[in-house]
């Protein structure tokens, strides 16, 4: 096929799709450069068409590259327009939303492609009869299928809010005063939107739940980031996948995007990195640096870190992370705050209960700890058929050996780090 296109002298565009699968074949490549540096000299020309393609060297001074974005919200409702359109002629389809209703179904479209918009409205629309509320629903719950395919971002059910967190009232005010700016009133103001943060401290203080939180209480999606999932066995095909993710992250924009245990990604990203893995993690680590510092989507990115001084430190410098909040042991002020809200959680009235007693007596537990303290306490009470009370909390306190014990040098080590270098996630006054 390719011989024949070098005899052929009028002007033309031959497209050829899907050969991705044969560019590893030498003839393949020989009668593509033949028929490149043929074509340069008139009006003809060669358009590949493939889902990804790895153009070898010898053709890369003759190949233009064109990468088709993600469609933007302009292009979806064009796309739900037509799909309506294009159903109404077969089926009787019944109207039943506003424009607020269609600008829902629209934003449930993004990060996906335009054949992947065309499928999922059309298999809601077929299915509803109508276009509904209830077809957005439809859509966001095909798109997390979509997602979980992809074997790198998922999308997580986020009900939380900050009265979900116990203390950290510092980060909750930093975040508070970053509600919205991703909304084009701030953009107008001069703002731009934030780049995300870093959360570490002591292991089962509520690091995942706050980056959960964030979401829910700034009603954005949550999408999380399978950090084993991007790494691949070929070369050159991890990165592909890394910036795969970004651009679904961007296209799904604003959202928050959660990457836990932050280290376990970039901990291998040092100098000697190209002698363990023949540099994968050090190019990783580039382009997550270069699309932090140069996107313009409104993707936040809330990280959660356990071991900071496993992480390379041009990662937490300032123009990647807006900031590096610092969790600790919840004082007695904030025990009190946790205990409260899981009885409540527990459909208890803390009222009933002596907090401050309980308090003292968790000195130096995490919320983790206390959330099985507490569960453990009403497997008791439910095993004597009696309401909980406080000498439950306590006996289940008593009987459990808290990390801050276990651990202590690491705790008092993670500590001394984070003093002169991150942001106490308690307001001044409130931490220990």
């Amino acid at each position: 096929m390719l011989g024949n296109l070098e005899g052929i002298s009028i002007g033309a565009a031959f497209i050829l799709k899907d050969l991705h699968r044969h560019m590893d074949e030498p003839i393949v490549v020989r009668r593509l450069r033949d028929v490149g540096q043929k074509f340069s000299e008139n009006r003809r020309t060669v358009v590949l068409t493939s889902p990804k393609i790895e153009i070898p060297a010898e053709l890369r001074g003759l190949v233009e590259f064109l990468d088709l974005p993600l469609p933007d919200r302009r292009r979806l409702r064009q796309i739900l327009d037509e799909v309506v359109v294009r159903i109404s002629k077969n089926h009787m389809l019944q109207r039943k939303l506003d424009a607020k209703g269609v600008d829902s179904v629209v934003e449930s479209l993004r990060g996906l492609t335009e054949e992947e918009a065309e499928r999922v409205l059309s298999q809601a629309l077929v299915a509803r009869y109508a276009l509904c509320p209830e077809v957005a629903d439809d859509v966001l719950e095909a798109k997390k299928a979509l997602l979980r395919r992809s074997e790198m971002l998922e999308f997580v059910e986020s009900d939380e809010s900050f009265s979900s967190v116990g203390g950290m009232e510092n980060l909750k005010n930093w975040l508070g005063q970053r509600r919205g700016s991703w909304e084009d009133s701030a953009r107008e103001f001069g703002l731009d939107p934030p780049h995300g943060m870093i959360i570490l401290g002591v292991q089962g203080c509520g690091k995942s739940l706050c980056a959960r939180a964030v979401a829910g209480e700034w009603d954005l999606p949550l999408v999380k980031f399978d950090s084993a999932a991007v790494y691949d066995k070929y070369i050159g095909e991890t990165e592909k996948r890394i910036r795969k993710v970004f651009e679904v992250a961007e296209g799904l924009a604003p959202c928050v995007l959660w990457i836990d245990e932050l280290e376990k990604i970039f901990a291998g990203s040092g100098p000697d990195s190209a002698s363990v893995d023949a540099g994968v993690s050090s190019r990783l680590l580039a382009s997550f640096l270069s699309w932090m510092q140069d996107r313009k989507a409104p993707v936040f990115v809330a990280a959660t870190c356990n071991n900071v001084t496993a992480l390379p430190p041009e990662l937490i410098r300032k123009g990647r992370f807006d900031e590096l909040f610092f969790v600790d042991l919840p004082n007695q002020a904030e025990l009190r705050q946790v205990f409260t809200i899981q009885l409540t959680r527990r459909k208890r009235n803390p009222a009933e209960f002596d907090l401050d007693t309980i308090a003292a007596a968790a000195n130096g537990y995490s919320g983790a700890e206390i959330n099985a303290a507490v569960q453990s306490a009403l497997y008791a009470a439910f095993s004597q058929k009696k309401q909980l009370a406080t000498q439950f909390l306590l006996d289940a306190l008593a009987q459990t050996v808290p990390l801050s014990t276990t651990r202590a040098e690491e705790i008092e080590s993670l500590r001394e780090w984070s003093r002169t270098r991150a942001v106490p996630a308690s307001a001044p006054g409130v931490a220990e």
